[in-house]
């Protein structure tokens, strides 16, 4: 599960560095820009989600 959330976590660390180039090549006016903030957006909730789904079936204990 550990492996799961890390790899989540440099997925929209890419995706977030990704958005921010094509922010400063084309001045944030493309499509790109839109799309990979989408996609950090999509990723950022599959983890919750995941997260929510870990300590509801008991995989990831509640305390911290």
């Amino acid at each position: 599960m550990r492996i799961i959330v890390v790899l989540f976590l440099i997925a929209i660390l890419v995706s977030l560095g990704s958005a921010l180039l094509f922010m400063l090549r084309d001045d944030g006016k493309g499509p790109r820009v839109i799309r990979a903030l989408t996609l950090r957006v999509g990723l950022s909730i599959g983890l919750f989600l995941l997260l929510m789904a870990g300590f509801a079936t008991g995989i990831i204990p509640g305390r911290l």
